[in-house]
């Protein structure tokens, strides 16, 4: 394997930026650096691996585009092909004249005519809202970030192939740049392809599609994406610098330096730089964190500065320590002590709740050496989680409410989690546990004593669900 300094980009930089992604204690789940066509660096944070899909949220919007493009090469869609007459069986009697006048086009470069995202996740149909939903401003004309266009889209690709998006991109394209076969999509209540949020895969699969699209649709010598969409689909269609950013392209973000950017909620990022054959590619969740926009700015700051144009002189000293670095990768239980004067106190003890909004009726603390397990009863019924304390315990969250594969539907399955716990100062117990499923999510637990009292405060960042672990509870000992 080329070593980063072969590429020109220095060990040091790279070790630079990993530790300070874990001194800032940003969640990443795995990075990946191509440079000249070859991985530079890559590693991942324990129990994370190179072969577990993950979420990629909105960077499933880019894939989507890249299928349009394709569409539209076949001849089968145009760029100014009217939305409203691929899906005529869910437009209202009067629909509404900025609906019907929007086009592909105003919808890829998310300048629709609505506000919003038009769906919430309980509508049955998300294709319908968007057309039933009454808009706000002329299409194509303001950017305005807007899911129910990529949802539209992804509807019209499949309706003209005749399978999911992914299917249809699979024989010309994915296929042949090695993209996982196992790879999906979330769907939708209606049943099709969540293209904009849903995409199961790696970051290997999302490096590849990147670097496809950094080098004009080519794979190897061969073009596997039609060159002049791509060209377009990366390049700045509308402005969008009111919102703080650098231009939008077709589902794909404009970047400064002449780059372009697949991005997910999350921190799901794939930011690629032609000009310096250089693609950063990571996976996280960062949601509710502080620093959920905190990733680019540090590559910015640790790593892109430094590429160099030619190969640098070996270091094998940093390269030492980035390869010892990235073996010890893993994600960090919540810091503080592992013991405090009121665990003995309140071990196994149960505490009655007053009415709260989590409809939690009573809960209690088990402490085992450096682990432990939260009892609780809520509308649900009994409910136990183990954490570690001092490192993370992997298990699986115990509510069996959540959505699976398609949104609307719930499998009855728990969702595979890590929690950890640690005493913040002598009556206060923080747990955290991370939601590490397709789909992903947080919860922060604040459990505090006082005599014969507890005081609880929950709070969740979860798309979907966990709704029911948000607020404050009290109670006493029973």
């Amino acid at each position: 394997a080329p070593t980063p300094e072969s590429v020109g980009i220095p060990s040091r930089a790279i070790l630079n930026f990993l530790n300070r992604i874990d001194a800032e204690r940003i969640n990443m789940h795995g990075f990946l650096l191509l440079r000249h066509n070859r991985i530079a660096s890559e590693g991942y944070w324990s129990p994370w691996t190179a072969d577990r899909k993950h979420r990629m949220y909105s960077i499933s919007k880019s894939f989507v585009s890249l299928a349009v493009g394709m569409m539209i090469d076949e001849g089968k869609l145009s760029l100014a092909d009217r939305v409203a007459d691929q899906i005529l069986d869910k437009l209202p009697a009067d629909l509404h004249p900025w609906l019907a006048e929007s086009t592909v086009k105003d919808l890829l470069t998310m300048c629709t005519a609505h506000t919003r995202t038009t769906y919430k996740h309980d509508d049955p149909d998300w294709v319908w809202t968007f057309f039933n939903k009454a808009p706000s401003h002329p299409p194509g004309t303001i950017f305005s970030y807007d899911t129910s266009a990529t949802v539209v889209l992804n509807a019209i690709v499949e309706r003209l192939a005749g399978k999911p998006f992914l299917d249809y991109m699979r024989p010309r394209f994915l296929d042949r740049i090695g993209f996982s076969s196992d790879a999906f999509c979330i769907r939708t209540p209606e049943g099709i392809s969540w293209g904009g949020s849903g995409v199961i895969c790696t970051l290997r699969d999302l490096a590849k599609v990147g670097l496809t699209c950094l080098n004009g649709g080519k794979w190897a010598e061969e073009q596997v994406l039609p060159e002049g969409y791509v060209r377009e689909a990366t390049a700045k269609q509308v402005d969008n610098a009111l919102k703080g950013h650098n231009g939008y392209g077709y589902q794909i973000w404009h970047e400064k330096e002449n780059g372009f950017s697949f991005r997910g909620m999350g921190s799901q990022y794939a930011l690629c730089f032609p000009d310096k054959a250089f693609a950063f590619t990571c996976i996280s969740d960062t949601q509710g964190a502080p620093s959920g926009s905190a990733i680019p700015l540090l590559m910015r700051e640790e790593i892109f500065p430094h590429l160099s144009d030619s190969p640098l002189s070996e270091d094998e000293q940093a390269a030492r320590e980035l390869a010892d670095r990235i073996d010890r990768l893993a994600i960090q239980p919540l810091p503080g002590g592992t013991d405090s004067p009121t665990r003995e106190r309140v071990d196994g003890t149960w505490f009655d709740l007053d009415d709260n909004p989590m409809g939690i009726k009573r809960t209690r603390l088990c402490f085992d050496g450096d682990k432990g397990t939260w009892d609780y009863t809520n509308g649900q019924g009994h409910k136990i989680l183990q954490f570690g304390i001092g490192h993370i315990s992997a298990g699986t969250f115990p509510q069996r409410n959540y959505f699976g594969e398609q949104i609307g539907e719930r499998p009855g399955r728990e969702y595979e989690c890590l929690a950890s716990a640690a005493w913040v100062n002598d009556t206060t117990l923080n747990m955290e546990i991370l939601i590490t499923d397709i789909h992903l999510g947080g919860l922060r637990i604040s459990f505090a004593f006082k005599g014969d009292d507890i005081s609880i405060f929950m709070t969740k960042q979860a798309e979907f669900f966990m709704d029911e672990y948000n607020g404050f509870a009290g109670g006493k000992r029973q």
